[in-house]
């Protein structure tokens, strides 16, 4: 478990630093270097590293073990699942918050089937289509598509706040119920339960619960999901029959195709007005739909699934002092707007902000990107230039990129207040959970993620609601496949 932070511990003061990469006709000031590290013996050497970074190393120690044994944040190495789901495993590792940026410039690097990493998930699994998540900016459908999840956020703008507010109160109701009947709470099923249900009724006008799903939305969307990440997953289960299980073979497709239909044919009726625009655009009905389920399953609801019970965990260390602080904030604030909460009254709690981007920073819910070098590149980190040819495969960590101590001040803690004040929002381009840095906004023409902004303002809305109805609260923390597992043990309802 984390050490508590405190809001005086403070202040991250860090100069404008250089681009985070240099142009291949510029003359480098630092020392050009050849990447280190190596790939091991053909086939051997990716399952050894596969090993390592699942089971004897874990994946944060895989990585550190790395930087240690060849002194430098850039280097070589497979990255998982490997033989026999990646015909190619071997990757440049970029491990520090200055050549990570790199992967977002897709005038260098080419983002074609890369979402998953070094394997694709098969497409039988979404309808026969490559989902926009799939395709690089210059492919002719990607900007159609993404112009088609703007849409689908604009028309859905009105519905945001009321629908959270419904959704979530349930979600408190439950958690408050469980803990006053068992002492604790886990977060994790009614937080999906919650999430899923608010994503439907804010995108689409239409309550699962009410229809042929019921509550089943989140399972059926967990299994679809775990037979695209099951390569890169792992789920307690004993090291080799895992190993076999997951990373070796693809999960046959047939196994969920049911689950699959089902949420196929409650977006396809649900989601009437988006599909008209769609085929205004020139996209089919069919097509479009595959790719508002994944929009909506897979990146929205696992975003939301993941990071929600990060925020609490890191909140929820942090203490008393923290959690009166947001609350005297929170409810100050909606007090001198008339009671009312709204995106302008949100922007007037600098604090929340400023707790929210650092939970991204800390812990951000997209931890890996990848991107294949389309010519010969000069990447910079803090200490060297390396020189990567063209058709190599690069791989950022962002959890090392995020909390680089060159460019964070107490890197690995939580520091709530880090993003409050003039020096602190100079910090907010080196938070880049989106796929880009946090002062960005997404384009057609880029891979940022297209609801950036609709996952800041839910996470902000989160944290919001949260502390208009508790003053405090405690929290157990374990292992979860992907993000973290939070117990809720306590709650002290508002007292003032």
């Amino acid at each position: 478990m984390a050490s508590s932070a405190t809001l005086s511990s403070r202040r991250t003061n860090v100069q404008d630093r250089p681009s985070a990469t240099v142009s291949e006709l510029e003359k480098p000031e630092l020392p050009l270097k050849s990447i280190p590290g190596d790939y091991g013996l053909p086939f051997i050497g990716a399952i050894k590293d596969r090993l390592d970074y699942f089971y004897n190393q874990g994946r944060d120690e895989f990585f550190k073990s790395k930087i240690q044994k060849y002194q430098s944040t850039v280097l070589r190495t497979n990255m998982p699942p490997g033989p026999f789901i990646s015909s190619n495993p071997k990757v440049v590792a970029l491990l520090d918050g200055k050549s990570f940026p790199i992967l977002f410039d897709v005038s260098k690097v080419e983002k074609k089937d890369l979402f998953t990493g070094t394997y694709m998930s098969s497409t039988n699994l979404t309808g026969g289509y490559r989902i926009l998540s799939y395709l690089d900016p210059s492919e002719p459908k990607h900007a159609k598509l993404k112009q088609l999840l703007f849409f689908l956020l604009k028309s859905s703008r009105d519905r945001v706040l009321p629908e959270f507010k419904a959704c979530y109160t349930e979600l408190f109701k439950t958690v408050e119920y469980e803990v006053s009947e068992k002492g604790k709470c886990s977060f994790q099923t009614p937080s999906e339960q919650a999430a899923f249900n608010f994503l439907a009724r804010a995108f689409f006008d239409s309550n699962p619960v009410d229809s042929e799903l019921g509550t089943d939305g989140p399972s059926l969307a967990n299994n679809w999901v775990l037979f695209q990440l099951g390569p890169i997953f792992t789920l307690g289960l004993p090291k080799y029959i895992e190993d076999l299980l997951l990373h070796t073979f693809p999960l046959p497709s047939f196994l969920v195709k049911k689950d699959y239909k089902k949420l196929y044919d409650f977006f396809y009726e649900s989601a009437s007005l988006v599909l008209d625009e769609a085929e205004k655009m020139g996209i089919s009905r069919d097509e479009a739909c595959h790719n508002l389920v994944f929009a909506t399953c897979f990146n929205s609801f696992g975003g939301v699934k993941v990071f929600f019970p990060i925020m609490l965990k890191w909140i929820g260390l942090a203490g008393e002092n923290l959690h009166l602080s947001l609350a005297k904030e929170i409810r100050s604030v909606i007090k001198s707007n008339s009671g009312k909460l709204s995106l302008s009254a949100m922007e007037q709690m600098p604090l929340m902000k400023s707790v929210v981007y650092e939970s991204f920073r800390i812990d951000p819910p997209v931890q890996f990107q990848y991107g294949k070098a389309k010519k010969d590149l000069l990447i910079e980190s803090h200490h060297a230039v390396y020189e990567v040819k063209e058709g190599e495969m690069l791989f950022g960590y962002q959890p090392f990129a995020t909390k680089d101590p060159n460019i964070f001040e107490r890197a690995e803690e939580f520091v709530p207040d880090r993003f409050m004040g003039v020096d602190g929002e100079k910090l907010l381009k080196y938070v880049l959970w989106s796929n880009g840095p946090e002062t960005e906004h997404p384009t057609v023409a880029d891979k940022q993620c297209a609801g950036k902004g609709f996952v800041t303002l839910v996470s902000r809305l989160f944290v919001v609601e949260f502390f208009r109805r508790y003053d405090t609260f405690e929290v157990e923390v374990g292992p979860a496949p992907v993000g973290v597992a939070v117990t809720i043990t306590s709650l002290k309802a508002a007292s003032f």
